[in-house]
C-alpha cells in the first residue's frame, strides 16, 4: 500500500522533504512513500491503493486552489470510507472548517471557511508571532503537552516540536469527534476559546476514517535542518537536536494512533557504498572504462554524467578517504558515486557482505555452459546499497550508451527504488533488486518493445521454477501484465475458482521498463524488485518455499540471490533470443501457463460497468483481451482490447479502468 505525501502547489519543498524523510523511516517498507502533485490526486485512481494522505506544511490558499472542489471530494471520500489523512501545518488549517490566520494584519491575513472540515472548528493562528513567508525568522523549538493516553513520558522528557505559523485549534475539547493529542506548554498569542489548554495537535474521527492535524512539525529531522545562518535559528535547531528522541516517540505514537504499521525505531537510509564493476569475459571492463572515460566529461578520475558524477577506481578497494569526507547525512541523489572497476580479477567476498559475485558469476557459467561472450548478466554492476539501479542508467544516458547488452546493475538495498507513476521507496535487504540493459534493433518488426515486460515476468517464474524437482509446483504466478504474485499460505490446498482466487495471492515482484533510443538501437532498462528473502510488506520467494515444505512435506531448499539473479539472467536470455527470432506469438502458451486470468470475470469501468470474461491477450501489442458475458455468464460476441500501459487493473475488485495522463 502506498503513503501519499502531496507536494503540489501551496506546500514548501522544505516540509515535503521532511515528510518524505521522516515517514519513510518509521513506515518503510511496509509502505511506499510517495511524493505526488495535484494531477494525481485529481485524476488517478489512488484511494484504493493508498492507506494515508499528508499534507505538509506551506500555504493553505494555493492547496484551496488546485483541488476544491473534485480534489477535495476525493479527499473526503476516501476518509469517510476508512482512509487515514495528516495534516501539518498549514495540511492543519487547509483541513479545519475555518481558517483565521493573522486577522487584522493587511500584509498577512488568511479567513475563511474551508470544505474539508475534518477539524469541525477554528484554526487560529499564528499560535506564536514572528512568522514570515520565506524564512526562518518566527522558527520556535515550542514544548507540547502530550496526551499521556497517547504518549507516556518518563520524568525529565519534554517534546519538543519545530514551529513556524502553525494553528490553535480552538475549542477542540468541546467536539465529540475530537481527541487532543497535544497541546501548547506556553501561553499562546491567540484566542485558544473555552480550552483550558491551547490544543496543538488533534485526532478528528471523521466516519470510518482517522486524521491527525498539527499546528507543530512532528516530523521535521533537526539533523537536516541547516539552510540558514541566524543564531537564534541555529539555536532552535540545537535544542530541537537535544531533545529528538522524544520528538520521535511522539511522531511513531501519532501514526500508530492512525492504524499504521509503524517500525518500532526509525529506519535511516544507509549510506551509499561503492558501486564495483566486474565481468569473467577477458578485456570486457576495460572496454567499458576505455569508453566511457574517453566520451564522458572528466576531472581526473571524476566522471561527470548527466545527472550523477561518478569518481572511478580502477582495481582499488581502499577508498575510505574519500568516503569520510561525506556529509554524515548525504543526499543519496546528489552524493558522488564511488565506481570500482575489476579489470583484473572478480571483487573479493570481503568487499560484498551480501552478495557473493564469485559464486553468482559460477552459478551464471554453470547455467550456460561458459562464459565466452557477452550475455545477459555477464558483465556486473554492483552496489550493497545504491540509489536506484534503474535511475542511474536511465538518467545518465553518457553512461548508458557505453554498457553493452546484457549488462547487468544489481543492489542489496536500493535507498531511492522507482516504480510505476514515479513510486519511490526504500528497499531493505532480502530485496534482491536488479536492472538489465537489453538492445532491440529500431528496425525490429515481429512484435513491440511493451512485451519485454512479459519477458521479465516470465524469465523470473521460470528461474523459480526451474531450480530443480519440486520447484515447479511453487504457487508463484503472473498478473497481467508483469507483476510476479505468490499465493497465501492459508489458500494452500483450495480450490479456487478463478475469482474466488483473487484474496489468495499477494505481490512479490514488480518490473518497470524504461526506453531510450541511442543510435539504432532501442536501450532498455529492464528493471525488477523481487521479495526474496523479505517477508515485508507481503511475504517472500523463501517464505512461500518454507510454508510450501511444511504444508507439502517438503524439503525444498531456500534460493540464494546469487543463483536466482543467475537463473533469471539465463532464462531472460534464452527468451530474449526467442523474442528476437519470431515475436511473442511463440511463447504465448508459456505464459499463459503462468498467470492468473484464467476465466476471470470482470467490470469494464469505462463501458457501462460491463461483464466480460478475460480470455487471453493479442499477441502483437499484448492487448488484454475482454469478451462480454450475456446476464447467464456466457461469452457473446463483444470483444475488448485493453492496454497494458492505459489501464489499471485492480483485480482484487475485478475491475478494468482507462488511467488518466495528464
Amino acid at each position: 500500500m502506498n503513503v501519499l505525501v502531496y507536494a503540489g502547489p501551496g506546500t514548501s519543498p522544505d516540509s515535503v522533504k521532511h515528510c518524505l524523510e521522516s515517514l519513510r523511516r518509521f513506515l518503510s517498507p511496509h509502505y511506499a512513500v510517495i511524493g505526488v502533485g495535484t494531477q494525481t490526486l485529481l485524476n488517478e485512481p489512488w484511494s484504493s491503493k493508498t492507506s494515508l494522505l499528508v499534507i505538509p506544511g506551506g500555504a493553505d490558499l494555493p492547496v484551496c486552489q488546485q483541488l476544491n472542489g473534485k480534489g477535495n471530494k476525493v479527499i473526503r471520500d476516501f476518509v469517510s470510507r476508512g482512509g487515514k489523512l495528516l495534516g501539518f501545518c498549514s495540511g492543519g488549517y487547509y483541513c479545519s472548517d475555518k481558517v483565521e490566520f493573522e486577522v487584522g494584519d493587511p500584509m498577512m491575513e488568511v479567513s475563511g471557511k474551508r470544505e474539508l472540515k475534518f477539524f469541525p472548528g477554528i484554526a487560529r493562528g499564528c499560535a506564536f508571532k514572528g512568522f514570515q513567508y520565506g524564512n526562518e525568522a518566527g522558527a520556535l523549538a515550542v514544548a507540547l503537552d502530550v496526551n499521556p493516553q497517547l504518549l507516556e513520558m518518563e520524568a525529565g522528557e519534554e517534546c519538543l516540536n519545530y514551529y513556524n505559523g502553525g494553528a490553535v485549534f480552538v475549542d477542540a475539547e468541546k467536539y465529540d469527534n475530537v481527541t487532543v493529542l497535544a497541546s501548547y506548554k506556553e501561553q499562546v498569542h491567540v484566542d485558544q476559546g473555552d480550552d483550558t489548554r491551547a490544543s496543538a495537535i488533534v485526532h478528528c474521527k471523521v466516519r470510518e476514517g482517522d486524521v491527525i492535524l498539527t499546528g507543530t512539525h512532528p516530523e521535521f529531522v533537526p539533523e537536516m535542518m541547516h539552510s540558514s545562518q541566524e543564531p537564534s535559528y541555529l539555536e532552535t535547531v540545537k535544542l530541537l537536536k537535544e531533545n529528538d528522541e522524544v520528538r520521535k516517540k511522539f511522531l511513531r505514537a501519532c501514526l500508530l494512533r492512525l492504524g499504521l504499521k509503524v517500525n518500532d525505531d526509525e529506519i535511516v537510509r544507509p549510506r551509499l557504498t561503492p558501486l564495483l564493476l566486474s565481468s569473467p569475459i577477458s578485456g570486457a571492463v576495460q572496454s567499458i572504462i576505455d569508453d566511457l572515460t574517453a566520451d564522458v566529461a572528466a576531472d581526473g578520475n571524476l566522471l561527470k554524467c548527466e545527472t550523477d558524477n561518478f569518481r572511478l577506481h580502477i582495481d582499488e578497494t581502499e577508498i575510505s578517504s574519500h568516503m569520510d569526507k561525506q556529509e554524515e547525512l548525504e543526499d543519496p541523489d546528489t552524493v558522488t558515486k564511488e565506481l570500482i572497476a575489476f579489470t583484473k580479477e572478480i571483487p573479493e567476498r570481503k568487499l560484498t557482505f551480501y552478495f557473493d559475485i564469485n559464486n553468482y558469476f559460477r552459478y551464471l557459467r554453470e547455467s550456460y555452459g561458459a562464459l565466452d561472450r557477452v550475455r545477459a548478466g555477464s558483465i556486473l554492476f554492483y552496489g550493497e546499497v545504491v540509489t536506484s539501479t534503474s535511475a542511474m542508467p536511465n538518467s545518465n544516458i553518457s553512461l548508458l550508451r557505453h554498457l553493452p547488452s546484457g549488462t547487468l546493475l544489481a543492489a542489496s538495498v536500493q535507498v531511492s527504488g522507482r516504480g510505476r507513476g514515479g513510486n519511490i521507496w526504500i528497499n531493505p535487504y532480502g530485496v534482491l533488486a536488479s536492472s538489465l540493459i537489453l538492445d532491440l534493433p529500431l528496425a525490429y518488426t515481429h512484435a513491440p518493445v511493451v512485451f519485454i515486460q512479459y519477458l521479465t515476468a516470465l524469465s523470473y517464474v521460470e528461474a523459480i521454477k526451474s531450480m530443480g524437482p519440486g520447484y515447479e509446483e511453487l504457487p508463484i504466478k503472473i498478473k497481467w501484465p508483469n507483476d510476479i504474485y505468490a499465493m497465501k499460505p492459508e489458500y494452500f490446498g483450495q480450490k479456487l475458482s478463478p475469482n474466488d482466487s483473487e484474496p489468495a495471492w499477494v505481490k512479490i515482484c514488480g518490473i518497470l521498463v524504461n526506453t531510450n533510443v541511442i543510435g539504432k538501437n532501442y536501450k532498455c532498462i529492464v528493471g525488477a524488485g523481487i521479495n526474496l528473502s523479505n517477508s515485508e510488506p507481503t511475504t517472500s520467494v523463501n517464505s512461500t518455499i518454507t510454508a510450501w515444505n511444511k504444508f507439502n512435506n517438503k524439503q525444498l531448499e531456500h534460493i540464494s540471490p546469487e543463483l536466482l539473479l543467475a537463473k533469471y539472467m539465463y532464462q531472460m536470455d534464452t527468451l530474449f533470443n526467442k523474442f528476437k527470432q519470431f515475436g511473442f506469438k511463440p511463447l504465448l502458451p508459456l505464459y499463459y501457463s503462468h498467470w492468473l486470468h484464467d476465466g476471470q470475470v470482470v467490470r469494464l469501468q469505462d463501458y457501462g460497468n460491463t461483464r466480460a470474461m478475460i480470455t487471453g491477450i493479442t499477441d502483437d501489442f499484448g492487448l488484454l483481451v475482454a469478451q462480454e458475458m450475456d446476464v447467464h455468464g456466457r461469452v457473446c460476441g463483444q470483444k475488448y482490447h485493453l492496454q497494458p500501459d492505459g489501464n489499471s487493473f485492480d483485480m482484487f475488485n475485478n475491475l478494468i479502468s482507462k488511467k488518466a495522463y495528464v
